[in-house]
């Protein structure tokens, strides 16, 4: 009886171990999700990073006489500059820039113009000692002149011969003073042109003298206006700060921005960049404030892609107004940029990670056990559109089912459709890229007319505000 007992107790522990095994199992294992197509308002977006700058500002520079025709330097650094976004007055302190190079250059004028002031007075001496020696040997002749003057009035009484001798010697001294008076002229011309080319070559070298000592007094750089201090941004990037170089073709040091209208500045992927236009909508946020919301408008799309430092990607810069103020905002935050490209007012979109594609067809997944066809649209950075194939409320697998083999394709009638789609898509990528080197080939043309001289007629180049200045 007892053995009977501990069999089915056995038996009934079996059982409930092996229930709990396979039971949870069954549980564990995990159930396939499905998804229904979506139809409604759908938005085309590209979200890209951006950093705010002042629409307008006022650049804090360094003296333009840097780049004046007496005295050239090619390069002077910033010693001093107060922090950025330190907020000065009309006038205040901002920066100070290194005296070293043109105090070298300034000793070096220094003792050019006092060889120069050494000079002159040699030469001043030389043409007095000269011309005076001139005068006298014309008082010498002037009286040897009249002397035979005198010879020849007491030779009347004496024989022809005589008085004619008289009269030749009288002549000779005559002719003799009016070329050494002549020479006199000529040489007194010859010192007063020498004279003046060392005095030019003296007041140059004075004149030059006093402008370095004018812009030294200007190397402590003060605000023109009342602003926020923010570092001036090269074009390599890099802030300009505490020892880079000020040359004489960018003589910013700081810039001074006009808080009242921001614009995100920011760089959009060649891919995406065909979608952006100029007027359309974007959704701005800040990383500093998450919690503030912005929108803003595209203001400029670069035509001409670059390569920023340290990247291979193309990309394209576009500057996006931001519609609204706050006093928050401040040059240099990085903001969220989402611009709507497009917008539908009703489509129906699945999620992307619902949609495969092999060999150029695309396809789903259906709860009907179909592998089903379907043509895609645009998409967002979650959705994207089905433009036939679906219809309102289907059931789609999220992700690839189990055995998909065992799916039966349909809708092949779409295939021609899409490759048609596809087609078309390769064209315009063709174009796109026909355009962007036809666009980079003109500005090569161009720029290679400019270094020479070479531009039509009738065609300026506008100057930056800087070169302006």
């Amino acid at each position: 009886m007892k053995k009977k007992i501990i069999i089915a107790f056995v038996v009934v522990i079996a059982l409930v171990l092996g229930f709990t095994f396979f039971g949870s199992s069954g549980k564990d294992k995990a159930a396939p999700q499905f998804v229904k197509v979506e139809q409604g308002k759908f938005e085309i977006l590209v979200i890209v990073t951006g950093e705010l700058k002042a629409q307008n500002s006022e650049d804090i520079m360094a003296p333009t006489e840097l780049r004046g025709r007496t005295f050239r330097i090619s390069e002077v650094k910033i010693q001093d500059l107060i922090p950025e976004g330190t907020v000065v007055d009309s006038g205040e302190y901002v920066a100070t820039l290194d005296r070293s190079a043109l105090s070298n250059q300034l000793k070096t004028t220094e003792d050019d113009l006092e060889k120069s002031l050494q000079s002159y007075l040699k030469a001043q001496l030389d043409t007095t000692l000269q011309l005076r020696e001139l005068r006298n040997n014309l008082i010498n002749l002037k009286f040897d002149m009249e002397e035979k003057h005198i010879v020849l009035e007491q030779s009347k009484y004496e024989p022809p011969a005589t008085q004619r001798q008289a009269q030749i010697n009288l002549d000779k001294a005559e002719r003799e003073f009016k070329q050494a008076s002549h020479n006199y002229n000529l040489k007194k011309d010859q010192a007063e042109a020498s004279m003046k080319e060392v005095g030019i070559n003296l007041e140059r070298q004075r004149r030059e003298r006093q402008d370095m000592l004018d812009v030294l007094d200007k190397f402590v750089i003060r605000a023109p206006k009342q602003g926020m201090v923010i570092y001036y941004r090269e074009w390599s990037g890099s802030k300009r700060k505490v020892g880079s170089n000020v040359s004489p073709w960018d003589l910013t040091v700081a810039t001074l921005p006009d808080l009242s209208v921001m614009n995100s500045k920011t760089y959009v992927n060649e891919i995406d960049i065909s979608k952006v236009k100029k007027n359309q909508s974007v959704r701005v946020t800040v990383d500093a404030f998450p919690e503030k919301k912005f929108t803003g408008e595209v203001v400029d799309v670069a035509n001409i892609g670059e390569q920023l430092p340290n990247t291979d990607a193309k990309v394209f810069e576009v500057v996006i107004r931001v519609n609204e103020y706050d006093p928050i905002l401040r040059p240099s935050m990085t903001t969220g940029n989402q611009i709507i490209t497009n917008v539908y007012d009703s489509v129906m979109y699945i999620p992307l990670e619902a949609l495969h594609a092999n060999d150029s067809i695309s396809y789903v997944f259906t709860r009907k056990g179909k592998r089903q066809v379907v043509v895609p649209g645009e998409m967002n950075e979650n959705y994207i559109i089905v433009e036939q194939g679906l219809g309102i409320d289907d059931e789609i697998y999220l992700s690839m089912p189990e055995k998909p083999e065992k799916f039966e394709l349909v809708g092949q009638e779409l295939i021609p459709v899409l490759k048609e789609k596809v087609q078309k898509k390769k064209l315009e990528a063709q174009r796109l890229q026909q355009e962007q080197e036809q666009a980079l080939k003109s500005k090569a043309d161009f720029q290679k007319m400019m270094m020479q001289g070479n531009l039509p007629a009738g065609v300026t180049v506008k100057k930056s505000a800087t070169e302006q200045k």
